[in-house]
């Protein structure tokens, strides 16, 4: 893996050309409160200039090419990202602090699939076509076809920043539109890197643009409340989400909101027991909890609980907090120490809410440079009420609370009691059961005897606080394009 730059400079990207800003903030490393680039900041000015950037590209060649030429220049990037791979996976670690292998294996390879997959489902995307029979015996024929949204805004967010970015950019593009960027303040390299693989492959000025910033009364909100803007997709805090919805509601924009999380894991007695110790046990530590999929209530059918609770805990006491490229690191840092204070807060609320501290709960103490990061021990509870906060509010870090069940409808309503409802998972060897468990529960997404495997054409979403629209195939171009009828009297 190629070394980041000492202090690396990331600009914005508008019309086809990178360009700065006066006011510039500090990226700073999570894994040891050093500086890892400076980051120009973008004020209105930029945005607007981003958005008629944007729009000229739409009134230009790019507003007439066709689906065979951008499904070729998305598979054209996804060959330029995979040419600069360790310069994407040096900067995704450099912002991050997420293990070299974790980035190795998803986020650098998932960045250029995004591109690939929604190219050929572009290339095979079906539309309507209808005969109509009227009056005089000739009839009609209606036929539909897609029109791009426009001008497409796109916040994404810091916990998987190029995975969450393409698989929004690379529909987007497909699909015609052209975009304005805004990735997180806390994660700005791997977009900026990003920029530079769609300019050197031949993207048009203006189809891609990006800007730097924070959300209010930064890009962000700039982005959110711009006339010209045609659409909001937006994969972040549930909070932020409602924010952007009041943003956008005077000029009805579409939305797509990917939100938080407080994900179920249901066990029941009959399951592979080391399997589901393992699926449960990456599914609240990968990335140090900060995926939205990841679970932090657990629930456990009664006879075997005990059990694994201590299986579990074992697990968590296993991982090696290390540097990110140490071969043996199998959990990083959070991403900043204010997201830290967050977590902490959350530590010290349940314990006074009454939880058991199974293991963890502390921020461990390396005697390196490590303590001037944002580590945390990986943490397990038991004992809370089904009421407390911490069982019902997203942590969003390595933690889970561990209950026991007794029946199958038990498991389903504690499952079911929360105001999310992104993703659950359940652990049988009955799959009868596994069906029918999965589908009784209220969210987008249920896995059974598996976590994280995602075929990325199939629908991606949660209900309530969890979001608005589904991401994935099809559902992915149905937000980003209108569809357009046209009847053809014969």
């Amino acid at each position: 893996m190629k070394p980041v730059a000492a202090v690396a400079e990331r600009m914005h990207f508008i019309d086809g050309q990178f360009v700065d800003s006066v006011r510039q903030f500090p990226k700073t490393s999570p894994v040891d409160g050093g500086i890892v680039a400076m980051v120009h900041e973008a004020g209105r000015a930029q945005v607007d200039a981003a958005v008629r950037a944007g729009r000229a590209a739409l009134r230009g060649a790019w507003g007439r090419s066709t689906v065979t030429a951008r499904a070729a220049l998305l598979h054209r990037i996804a060959d330029g990202i995979e040419r600069r791979f360790d310069d994407f996976l040096a900067a995704e670690v450099a912002d991050t602090g997420k293990p070299v292998a974790l980035a190795r294996r998803l986020d650098i390879p998932r960045g250029a699939a995004n591109f690939r997959i929604f190219a050929d489902i572009l290339r095979a995307a079906p539309m309507d076509s209808h005969f109509l029979d009227t009056a005089d015996g000739r009839g009609a024929l209606n036929y539909a076809y897609r029109k791009p949204l426009g001008v497409v805004g796109i916040i994404s967010p810091w916990n998987l920043p190029l995975l969450l970015l393409t698989w929004k950019v690379a529909p987007a593009l497909a699909c015609g539109n052209a975009v304005v960027v805004k990735p997180s303040e806390e994660t700005p390299s791997t977009a900026t890197l990003l920029a530079e693989v769609m300019r050197d492959v031949g993207v048009p000025p203006g189809v891609f643009n990006l800007v730097h910033g924070f959300g209010p009364d930064s890009a962000g909100e700039f982005i959110t409340t711009h006339p010209d803007v045609d659409g909001i997709t937006f994969t972040g805090e549930s909070a932020t989400g409602s924010a952007i919805m009041k943003a956008v509601a005077p000029t009805v924009k579409p939305v797509s909101f990917e939100l938080g999380g407080k994900n179920p894991a249901l066990v029941f007695a009959d399951a592979d027991f080391d399997g589901a110790v393992a699926g449960v046990a990456q599914s609240v530590f990968e990335n140090c909890g900060q995926v939205c999929l990841c679970t932090e209530r657990v629930y456990v059918e009664r006879p075997i609980f005990d059990r694994f609770v201590t299986a579990l805990k074992a697990k968590a006491e296993a991982l090696q907090l290390g540097l990110p490229q140490e071969v043996g690191t199998t959990m990083g840092p959070l991403i900043s120490r204010g997201h830290r204070d967050k977590v902490l807060s959350y530590f010290a609320l349940a314990r006074a809410e009454g939880a058991t501290v199974v293991t963890g709960g502390r921020v461990p103490s390396f005697g390196d440079a490590r303590d001037q990061g944002a580590w945390i021990e990986p943490t397990i509870w038991t004992g809370l009420s089904e009421q407390a906060r911490c069982v019902k509010e997203e942590v969003f870090g390595p933690v889970c609370h561990v209950a026991p069940f007794d029946t199958e409808d038990e498991a389903i309503a504690l499952a079911n009691d929360t105001r999310y409802g992104l993703a659950a998972a359940v652990w049988t060897r009955d799959i009868s059961r596994g069906h029918r468990v999965a589908q009784a529960m209220g969210c987008g997404l249920a896995w059974v005897n598996c976590w994280f495997l995602r075929d990325l054409r199939t629908p991606f979403g949660g209900a309530r606080l969890s979001g608005i629209g589904r991401e994935g195939g099809m559902h992915s171009l149905n937000f980003y394009s209108e569809p357009t009828n046209v009847c053809v009297k014969l």
